[in-house]
């Protein structure tokens, strides 16, 4: 008799508000250093939450903490309501994709095939599936005209909008990108926070690090701002982007105004004239 062998299949789409991932008390040690100290974070179905702060805030830690890639000495990361280890990588792979900073491949894969890549855990989907979805995500980081270039030969941001392609066509229902936008012009800056914000509207929930503060205040739902291994602040970018909180958190001044068309809240350092 041969045993049929049980693949996961992909989770139900979340309902709005659902917390699709919860740090609680999360503590991750580096060596000898402090990396996070007792963080408190939830990312929701539908929602855009922005991790911000100066470097060596832990920001990046925070994300793997959450990928659980990078593992919690103390406290609990909770993936969909469960223990991040209760999870298969398998299973973990279809409830969370993840965009790490920087993107390299060692052997000539096309720009096709890296996308592609995002199709892995997606053992149950039928070939029309797994094409249908790596177009769509080809499409919507706008690197369909090079499918089949090598990824090596693209320039850094190329690298970073197929890098993306690739988490689009997980069609995981959590995103966590690291840094997104740093190698990217300003259009495709745009075109990637656009992204995420149409990602929480179709239901998924989004943690994105960022460094660009006017960017987290156009386009996030929520804020977290750390400092030295901690969230000093958590909220809409409207309430918790103070001027004295950024500019003791920056060490620089920082000034907030709101927008003269849409009233939006600005953010940015402020210069002398």
């Amino acid at each position: 008799m041969r045993l049929l062998r049980s693949y996961p299949v992909p989770p139900s789409p979340p309902s709005p508000g659902d917390v699709l991932v919860e740090a609680e008390g999360v503590c991750v040690r580096l060596g000898a250093r402090s990396v996070l100290v007792g963080v408190d974070l939830v990312a929701r179905a539908g929602e855009v939450v922005a991790l911000v702060g100066p470097n060596g805030a832990g920001k990046s830690t925070l994300l793997g903490a959450l990928a659980v890639d990078i593992p919690a000495g103390d406290g609990v990361v909770r993936v969909f309501g469960r223990p991040a280890e209760e999870w298969s990588a398998s299973e973990l792979a279809l409830r969370r994709a993840v965009l790490p900073q920087a993107a390299a491949l060692s052997f000539p894969f096309t720009v096709a095939d890296v996308v592609r890549m995002g199709r892995a855990p997606h053992v149950t989907a039928t070939p029309e599936e797994d094409e249908l979805a790596v177009a769509g995500a080809m499409s919507a980081a706008e690197v369909t005209e090079f499918a089949a270039r090598p990824f090596s030969a693209l320039s850094g941001g190329e690298r970073a909008r197929v890098a993306l392609a690739r988490v689009l066509a997980q069609h995981a229902p959590l995103l966590l990108l690291d840094e997104p936008t740093a190698a990217l012009d300003l259009k495709h800056q745009e075109l990637v926070l656009r992204l995420c914000r149409e990602r929480a509207a179709a239901g998924d929930a989004v943690v994105v690090v960022l460094h660009d503060l006017a960017l987290a205040a156009a386009y996030a739902h929520r804020v977290a701002i750390l400092r030295a291994g901690r969230i000093v602040a958590d909220g809409p970018p409207a309430e918790v982007f103070e001027e004295r909180l950024l500019s003791e958190v920056y060490g620089h001044p920082v000034e907030v105004f709101p927008h003269p068309r849409t009233g939006a809240v600005v953010v940015g350092p402020k210069r002398l004239p």
